[in-house]
């Protein structure tokens, strides 16, 4: 296993934008590389190919996600339930992330849109304390952009399959309030920046004030 220190420094290219859902990170992000010379990791999509990579041995919460049926996933739990079986939250996908960025080229800088990435996971590997970066939304705020985002049916039955989109919806609300609760308490702990999302501040501000912290430019 590479040496956190080794791997802080083959990293140091990399910035970070993780935090809860619906705070725009995406949207940052696409802000920050029309100014900036940086290349996006999307996390969502490289998803996609850790499926073929996982084992039921090594990553056991993935492989329990992947072959359970859509409905499984969200109905008929509770919200602290499926907290618990997010692979993210036990360390499972993070190693896939970090293989993928060191396959990438280092001549300019990688910013990592991924909901995924947790603070203690991150932290040893940075090079200074905002080079990641954790976006919080105000439950309100949350609470329309998703809304909006699984508004679309067809989105909808992407996500959670026939079951009741108006219940999965619910967890999902409350699901993502407690990993905001985690992720707050693992970004205090290790002196990681917390930013809030509220609406009150357009796409332009936030990306400034981003930029600044990613020492682009």
């Amino acid at each position: 296993m590479t040496p956190p220190r080794d791997l802080a420094r083959r990293l140091s290219h990399v910035r970070w934008i993780a935090g809860g859902t619906g705070a725009g990170k995406s949207t940052l992000a696409r802000a920050l590389a029309d100014r900036h010379d940086v290349l996006i990791y999307d996390g969502d999509r490289a998803e996609r190919g850790y499926v073929g990579r996982c084992t039921a041995r090594e990553q056991p919460y993935l492989w329990a996600l992947l072959h359970a049926p859509d409905a499984r996933r969200w109905n008929g739990r509770s919200a602290q339930e499926i907290l618990e079986s997010m692979p993210s939250r036990h360390g499972e996908t993070f190693g896939f992330v970090l293989d993928d960025l060191l396959a990438l080229p280092a001549d300019r800088p990688v910013l990592v849109d991924d909901f995924r990435t947790l603070p203690r996971d991150v932290a040893p590997l940075l090079t200074w304390p905002e080079q990641a970066v954790f976006l919080l939304p105000t439950p309100a705020f949350r609470d329309r952009a998703l809304r909006a985002r699984f508004a679309d049916p067809v989105r909808a039955r992407a996500n959670w399959g026939d079951s009741d989109h108006d219940e999965a919806l619910a967890l999902r609300l409350a699901r993502d309030e407690l990993w905001d609760g985690e992720i707050r308490r693992q970004a205090v702990a290790s002196g990681l920046p917390l930013v809030t999302v509220d609406g009150s501040r357009d796409v332009r501000d936030l990306a400034d004030d981003l930029a600044v912290r990613f020492r682009l430019g």
